[in-house]
């Protein structure tokens, strides 16, 4: 109601006011009139004066309405380059996404082909090796598929945390032990710093954090050259032994500055990402969304030439650790 009585009251008072100002105006051009010139003077000046006040709170509200709608038309054209943004992204991303799908099939389906003509003709050996090949391909592709759809279910939050209070650093040694092999392969020391007491006990989803673990370590290896060194530390972020800040470090070639922008982006293709035959970079951008999930963002800190460190954080159990010394003791 008190919203309807401003604006009526100011709509009376503007016209009334200026109606008065007229009638003292007439008086005093008046011919004949009775009045002194000095009393038309103070009413016009009055009239005038009440107009004015009557005025000013109409054009502040004008101005005020003004200002909302050039902030208004600011953040619309904000969005909408934001939109056109988007839009680009998502059509590059789509083009890059397509050509990662196109190579493996095609060169999948260019090996069964030859098999199928050449049926009867091949060497054993080479009839395996095309084999062996087509394999390969249909595994990078079936690995970009599913992790596609593992990306698509974590940023639609199609499934809860099932999170539970876990010593973080056993996980690292356990997903060390798995890249293990890989390591001596590539010529490349894969260790796990995690010596501080007491044990540093999470709040998360034990399969989802391996996930994190098993992409950072992996993408590691495969940027890290022969003698260079992959580390998964783990360090307490309370004093408790609650919570956990865990990283994975690598002597690698790091990543240039121009990079560094959207580096965790889906489908990301920078030449840290893309290389060695890898797929796009949805590793890292799985490993982003996990994180966020688990309220911390990741963190990457990287120069040319002196390896790269990627850093996340896991909450803390409250009343894990001593559970967990508890279960050790016996």
């Amino acid at each position: 109601m008190s919203a309807l009585v401003g604006p009526l009251s100011l709509r009376i008072a503007l016209p009334l006011a200026w109606v008065c100002a007229a009638a003292a105006l007439a008086l005093l051009i008046w011919p004949g009139r009775a009045v002194a010139d000095e009393a038309v003077m103070a009413l016009v000046l009055l009239v005038l004066a009440a107009a004015g006040a009557a005025l000013l709170p109409l054009l502040k509200r004008l101005a005020r309405r003004a200002g909302e709608a050039d902030a208004l038309a600011a953040r619309l054209a904000e969005q909408e380059a934001q939109l056109a943004r988007a839009l680009r992204q998502r059509h590059e991303a789509l083009e890059r996404l397509s050509h990662d799908l196109r190579t493996p099939l095609a060169s999948m389906q260019g090996y069964l082909e030859l098999l199928l003509l050449r049926h009867g003709t091949l060497e054993a050996a080479e009839a395996q090796n095309y084999l062996q090949t087509a394999v390969r391909n249909g595994e990078r592709l079936s690995r970009l598929v599913g992790d596609l759809l593992e990306l698509a279910r974590l940023e639609a939050d199609a499934a809860p945390l099932h999170s539970e209070p876990f010593p973080v650093a056993e996980l690292a040694h356990d997903v060390a032990q798995r890249f293990a092999a890989a390591a001596e392969r590539a010529q490349v020391a894969l260790v796990v710093r995690a010596e501080q007491q007491p044990t540093p006990i999470v709040q998360a989803e034990v399969r989802l954090v391996e996930r994190v673990l098993g992409n950072l370590v992996e993408n590691a290896l495969r940027h890290t050259p022969c003698g260079g060194r992959v580390a998964i530390e783990v360090e307490g972020a309370e004093a408790d032994g609650r919570g956990a800040r865990i990283s994975v470090s690598d002597t690698g070639e790091g990543i240039a500055a121009a990079d560094l922008e959207g580096i965790f982006d889906r489908y990301e293709t920078a030449a840290r990402v893309g290389e060695g035959g890898g797929a796009a970079g949805l590793g890292l951008a799985i490993a982003r969304r996990i994180a966020a999930l688990h309220g911390s963002p990741l963190e990457l800190r990287s120069r040319p030439g002196a390896g790269t460190t990627v850093t996340f954080t896991l909450p803390g159990a409250a009343g894990a650790a001593d559970a967990v010394d508890t279960q050790k003791t016996t």
